[in-house]
C-alpha cells in the first residue's frame, strides 16, 4: 500500500512540477482521507454471531487525492480520485472485486455556472440518504443507509455511478442547492434497458434543511430481476437543529418494474444530542416491501455514543437491533476509532 501511495504522489507531484515549469497557472494537489476501524460482534438476521475487526463502523474508510488549477476568470479545472480502504487487512475497495477508485474518479470544470464532473461520481440519492440521518453513511448502523444501499437494500443502483455526468450549482450563498446526474447505458459493455438519470433540490437556511430527490435506474452492475425495465426512486428528507437537539426525518418510495413488480415504502426518524465533546445518536428505520404475492417489513433501531478527542479523532460505541419478517432477529455492537487526515 505504501509503495502504491508513494508512486501516485510522485506521479502527481511530477506532473505539477512539469506544468509549473512550462508556465501553467497555479495548480495544487491534496492528499486526504479517513480511517475508521472497530471491533464488533455481529449477528445478521437469520444468521450466526461472529466477532471481527472491521473497517467502516461509522464511516467507510478511504484515501483520496484532489486537485485544482486556476484557469483565470473564476474558472478552475478540478479532479478527484478516491479509493475505499479496508484497514483490517490493507485491501482496497468495499469488497473483493470493487474497483480501485470506486469511491470517486472524476475530472471537470468549476466556476460561476457551478461544477460539472465527468467519470464515476456520487449520486444525489446517496447524498440525500446520508445527509438526513444521524448515522450518516454507516453501512453498519445507519438504518436508512442499510435499507437503501446495504446488502439487502432496495436500490438497484450503486451509491456511485460510472460513466456519469454530474452537475451541481456550487453555491453556498444561495439557500437552493441543485444537483443532477446522468449515466450512460451499456455498463461494462452489457446491453441493458437504457441510461440512468436523477436529480435533487435542497433548501438550506439557518438550522433547517430539506431535500427532494428522484432517480430512475435502467443500468446497473448489480444482478437485475427477470424482465427488468426500470426502477424509480423518490425521497424527501429534512433536518432541524434546535442546538440542544438535532432531529432528522426521511420518507421514500422505490418501485421496480419487472416481471414481478416490487414497491418499497421507507421512512426514518433520528436524533443527535450534543453533550460537550460528545454526541448521542439514535435512529429508527422502517422498510416495507411488497409484491403481488408477498410482503416483508424490515425494522432497525440504532443507538450510538461518539466522543471527540479532537476535531479529527473520535472514539465511538454503537449498537443495532433489526427485525425482519419471517426471520430471526439480528443485532450488532461495535466500538472503534475514527481519524480524519
Amino acid at each position: 500500500m505504501s509503495r502504491l501511495v508513494r508512486s501516485i504522489c510522485a506521479a502527481l507531484c511530477g506532473a505539477g512540477a512539469l506544468l509549473g515549469s512550462s508556465g501553467a497557472s497555479a495548480q495544487s494537489v491534496v492528499l486526504y482521507g479517513l480511517a475508521d476501524v472497530s471491533a464488533s460482534s455481529i449477528r445478521p438476521v437469520g444468521g450466526e454471531t461472529t466477532q471481527q475487526l472491521e473497517s467502516g463502523g461509522l464511516q467507510q474508510s478511504f484515501l483520496g487525492f484532489r486537485g485544482t488549477e486556476d484557469l483565470g476568470g473564476g474558472l478552475r479545472a478540478v479532479f478527484k480520485l478516491e479509493s475505499y480502504i479496508r484497514y483490517e487487512n490493507g485491501a482496497v475497495g468495499r469488497y473483493g472485486g470493487d474497483a480501485f477508485f470506486s469511491r470517486e474518479s472524476s475530472v471537470g470544470l468549476s466556476g460561476a455556472f457551478g461544477t460539472t464532473l465527468l467519470g464515476r461520481t456520487v449520486t444525489p440519492m446517496f447524498l440525500s440518504t446520508v445527509n438526513f440521518n444521524p448515522f450518516g453513511e454507516s453501512m453498519e448502523f445507519s438504518p436508512s443507509t442499510r435499507q437503501y444501499f446495504g446488502s439487502r437494500g432496495v436500490m438497484l443502483g450503486d451509491s456511485r455511478w460510472s460513466n456519469s455526468i454530474n452537475y451541481n450549482n456550487n453555491t453556498s450563498s444561495s439557500a437552493l442547492r441543485l444537483n443532477a446526474i446522468g449515466s450512460l447505458a451499456n455498463l461494462n459493455g452489457s446491453p441493458q434497458p437504457g441510461p440512468n438519470w436523477g436529480g435533487s433540490a435542497a433548501y438550506i437556511t439557518g438550522p433547517f434543511a430539506a431535500s427532494l430527490t428522484y432517480e430512475q435506474i435502467k443500468t446497473s452492475a448489480q444482478p437485475l430481476p427477470t424482465g427488468f425495465q426500470h426502477q424509480n426512486a423518490v425521497q424527501l428528507g429534512a433536518t432541524y437543529d434546535f442546538k440542544f437537539l438535532r432531529v432528522y426525518g426521511q420518507v421514500g418510495r422505490v418501485k421496480t418494474e419487472a416481471d414481478t413488480d416490487v414497491q418499497s415504502i421507507l421512512y426514518q426518524l433520528g436524533a443527535a444530542v450534543p453533550l460537550g465533546s460528545s454526541v448521542i445518536l439514535i435512529a429508527y428505520g422502517h422498510s416495507h416491501m411488497k409484491t403481488s404475492l408477498t410482503a416483508t417489513t424490515d425494522q432497525i433501531l440504532s443507538i450510538g455514543y461518539d466522543y471527540f478527542l479532537s476535531k479529527n479523532t473520535d472514539l465511538y460505541v454503537a449498537a443495532l437491533y433489526e427485525k425482519l419478517s419471517f426471520t430471526s432477529n439480528g443485532n450488532s455492537v461495535a466500538g472503534g476509532i475514527r481519524h480524519r487526515f
